[in-house]
């Protein structure tokens, strides 16, 4: 009974609503008994009646969704405490408000380099709880002109692409202020990033508070950490014994001997890690590691003291985006299997719940360009016992990118998404709000994603139709629609080899 009164209370704005189905049940049971009680009825009449219950209608049907819309916001009111403005709730822009993500699921992406940085992208459009916890190694490495005039600790490069990843929509922006070359004589040589950093360790006197002070002045969504506070030096032992002290000589040193990567390490090997990292993973809902290089990127941060058995020991879901295309001198001839392989002898088992790999659906003529540079498709092979207690989500994650192989950032952060919400359905938690909400996006963004492909589709149809309005256009087989692209590129590449061959 105490429901029901709290439903006709003022400020629950449900009384309208059932006033306004009542006043449509009303007008359709008028309709329906003016038809059944007239023997004969004129036209004018019988349109008088239809109107009737048409109106009739229409109000159950609007008073039934909005009766429903404002269920769901009283409940968010009661149950949710991520609103700013409880006695204002508005459920078309919820899964648009970014507040409504500060308490969404909690990620901890683990990496390096480019990768790391396409799952930031994705990621930050379902929730502003992310970590991002980056390699700091350039160790053997000549030091640029901005290090060795600034004296700075660690190489805060990767640090840097994090930033600008996270930043607002509008990253392009800080993207060109933080990569800007100064002109000035004076700082010839020197980023606006090397002048930023250098500018606010002297203030906060700490590389780890310097990078946790600019996630607020930059505005990005969620945090970035370095792995450790001490630079790495990676170090990778070989097949034939042969040690490679600098990580940026792998993989020529790899090549040049006709060998393989035994295993990397890092000096000092008791590096610590940073102020943060070791906390962020306990806490997370969900562990993203890679994509990124293998053995200079992943494992490395997976071998600071503490790192793996913090991620074993969490109860997050752990998931291991895997490389789309091998490495030159790293990962040669590697299948997915093998990438998981060398990270459980790394650092064992336990890490790794999920692996999403893409399909290998990529275009030749891209294949061929990194087959000039030494590398290639990684392999599809899941045969190995020791990988049997992972789960496999093969999805078409690849995308180009300024004529590279990349991971799709949306992709990516879609299916991670999801392995999150499946999670949450399994715990009995689907009236949660952030299973709603996170629901919601995927929805949301699935409608967006088909609208673009049905756009593309009709550009594509404009541009192939025929100059001459007379002539009919010759109708093309499923096969030849689908990979038209991929067979156009092809041939391409076959004339481009015949002249060279010529030559």
């Amino acid at each position: 009974m105490k429901g029901i009164m709290h439903w006709l209370k003022s400020s629950s704005k449900m009384k309208r609503w059932m006033f306004l189905i009542l006043i449509g049940i009303i007008l359709t049971c008028y309709g329906i008994s003016d038809i059944l009680v007239q023997k004969e009825m004129q036209f004018s009449e019988a349109g008088k009646v239809v109107v009737i219950f048409a109106i009739g209608f229409v109000c159950i049907v609007i008073g039934l969704i909005m009766l429903n819309k404002r269920n769901m916001e009283l409940f968010i009111e009661a149950t949710d405490d991520r609103m700013k403005n409880k006695k204002n709730v508005n459920v078309n822009s919820l899964i648009f408000d970014r507040t409504i993500y500060e308490k969404g699921p909690k990620v901890v992406v683990i990496g390096g380099g480019a990768g790391l940085n396409t799952v930031l992208t994705g990621m930050k459009r379902y929730t502003n709880n992310i970590t991002a916890i980056v390699a700091v190694s350039e160790y053997g490495k000549e030091q640029t002109l901005s290090r060795r005039r600034l004296q700075t600790a660690l190489p805060l490069e990767d640090i840097k692409d994090s930033i600008v990843a996270l930043a607002p929509e509008k990253k392009e922006d800080i993207g060109r202020l933080m990569n800007h070359e100064m002109i000035n004589p004076e700082l010839r040589g020197l980023k606006f990033s090397d002048i930023y950093f250098t500018a606010m360790k002297e203030v906060f006197r700490n590389d780890v508070r310097a990078i946790e002070k600019s996630d607020s002045i930059f505005n990005i969504t969620g945090k970035i950490l370095p792995v450790t506070n001490t630079e790495m030096n990676i170090c990778a032992e070989l097949e034939n014994g042969y040690v490679v002290e600098n990580k940026d000589m792998i993989p020529q040193v790899v090549s040049d001997n006709m060998t393989r990567i035994n295993r990397v390490y890092i000096q000092p090997s008791n590096c610590k890690p940073a102020e943060g990292v070791l906390e962020a993973i306990r806490e997370a809902d969900s562990i993203i590691i890679g994509p990124g290089s293998l053995y200079t990127n992943i494992i490395p941060n997976l071998l600071v003291n503490g790192v793996a058995k913090a991620i074993k020991e969490s109860k997050a879901i752990k998931i291991y985006i895997n490389n789309i295309m091998t490495e030159f001198g790293q990962t040669d001839n590697y299948s997915v299997a093998d990438h998981i392989k060398a990270i459980i002898e790394h650092c064992g088992e336990g890490l790794i719940d999920y692996c999403i790999y893409d399909t290998g659906e990529v275009i030749p003529e891209y294949i061929k360009k990194y087959n000039k540079e030494g590398a290639d498709l990684v392999e599809q092979n899941l045969n190995d016992p020791k990988i049997k207690k992972i789960k496999f989500i093969k999805k078409n994650i690849s995308t180009i990118i300024d004529g590279k192989v990349r991971h799709d950032p949306y992709m990516v952060a879609e299916s991670a998404i999801k392995l999150i919400c499946n999670d949450l359905k399994y715990e009995d938690r689907e009236d949660d709000p952030e299973y709603v909400m996170l629901n919601a996006k995927l929805k949301s963004d699935k409608r967006i994603n088909k609208i673009k492909k049905m756009q593309a589709k009709m550009e594509k149809k404009e541009q192939k139709k025929p100059q001459d309005k007379n002539k009919k256009p010759v109708r093309k087989s499923k096969f030849n629609s689908k990979y038209s692209d991929r067979i156009q590129s092809i041939r391409e590449s076959d004339e481009k080899f015949r002249r060279n061959h010529q030559k």
